[in-house]
Order: C-alpha cells, then structure tokens, then sequence
C-alpha cells in the first residue's frame, strides 16, 4: 500500500524566490498542498513560534510538524512525493545537490540581490560582472540540453527556474541582460518559464511587486528602472 501524502502548508511572503522551489516541486507533481503568505516585516506571532529564526519559508506538515530552510523543504517535498526527482545515480544526485546549493548563493547579496540593492554603480557592475562568471561557470556543467541534466526536468531545474524568472524580471525592468552571451542558460531559462508548473508557481502580480521593489531600495538599478 503506497504512503499517503502528509497535508503541506508552505509559509512564506509572495516575493520569495525560496519558498519557490518547492511550489514548483509540488505544481509538477500534481500535489495538494496550501501556501500562506506573511509579510515578513511585521510577521504574526504564530509564525515567529513556528520559525527558529523568523525566516521563511517554512512548511507544516499534518499542522502539527514545522520543517525550515528552504533546501531542506524542496527535498522533504520531493521524497514524499513519489518518483523523485533526483537522479537515481548517488555521484549525479551529490553534484546536483551541490549546484543547487550554488544557485542559491547566486541570489544573495553577492548576486542578484546585492545587484538590485546596490546604490554606487561601480560597485552594482562588479556584482554583475561576478554573477556572470559564477553563471559562466553555471554553464559549463550544464547538459546543454533543455535541462540540467539532459532531456527530463528534474529537482534541479526546479531549484534554478526562481533565479531564472527573476533575471528575465531584471532584464524587462531594468535592462540589464544578465544571461547576454549564455546561449545554454539562456535557452535553460525559456524551456523552464514556459512550463506551467513555473508560470503558476508565483502570485499573478510578481512582476509588478519585484519591480515596485527595486524601486523601493532605490539603489542603481532603480535608476534604470524602464518606463
């Protein structure tokens, strides 16, 4: 008899590229689940006793359990609901949990978020010129294929759609083509916006938000904010 599925309650705030991954996860297995979305600013006090740190997301599971850290939630999220989609080869799995990791050092502050905050624009493009050669480097383990690892989505393209969608974000607000001379991200970056478990797996006001956003830190790249 196969193992049912746990209730799954994603909490987090609607701009979250985080939380993201792991409602990609779900869309494309077709699991039931609810997301409640915080603002994180003035969070509510449930959630300050549910989170360690105060910080999304989290996930509960059968509103009795509380997981934290996003990466730990995309792989409780993809283990309990079968197939996986990791690799079933161990070296592939542990190199591709390794990317993963990387991707999400890439939208920290020494990435794409340290871009959208930075006010001096010498220092905005040093950012930028390093988070092209981190994707540089991106590229070169690539399958080249339609995604990370050749013809089928798996976990991984899961995790790096959130960036992806959020440079294409920084591109049409801004732009500021990150991916320009990245032919293999560049066409990973369409295959993955285009499949529907992406396109839904944010609120329908992402692109105005993360502009408003921009705006909001007013630092360089609010300057090139188009009209």
């Amino acid at each position: 008899m196969s193992q049912s599925i746990p209730q799954l309650e994603l909490i987090s705030f609607k701009l979250c590229p985080f939380v993201q991954r792991a409602v990609i996860t779900l869309l494309y297995k077709n699991v039931d689940f609810k997301i409640t979305y915080i603002d994180l600013q003035n969070p509510p006090e449930w959630f300050l006793e549910i989170s360690p740190l105060g910080k999304v997301p989290v996930v509960k599971v059968d509103d009795s359990e509380v997981l934290f850290e996003s990466s730990v939630i995309q792989e409780y999220v993809d283990e309990i609901t079968p197939p996986s989609l990791h690799p079933t080869d161990p070296l592939i799995k542990a190199k591709n949990r390794a990317w993963m990791a990387f991707g999400g050092e890439l939208m920290g502050m020494d990435g794409l978020h340290g871009i959208i905050h930075e006010k001096d624009a010498a220092a905005c493009q040093k950012k930028i010129d390093g988070l092209q050669g981190l994707l540089k480097r991106l590229e070169s383990v690539h399958s080249g294929q339609d995604y990370f690892n050749g013809a089928e989505f798996k976990l991984i393209d899961a995790a790096f759609a959130p960036m992806l969608m959020r440079l294409d974000l920084l591109k049409t607000h801004c732009d500021l083509d990150v991916l320009k001379g990245l032919p293999v991200l560049q066409n990973w970056q369409k295959v993955l916006l285009d499949l529907p478990c992406v396109k839904d797996s944010v609120v329908p006001e992402l692109s105005t938000m993360y502009r408003g956003m921009i705006k909001h830190f007013d630092g360089h790249m609010a300057n090139r904010l188009v009209d």
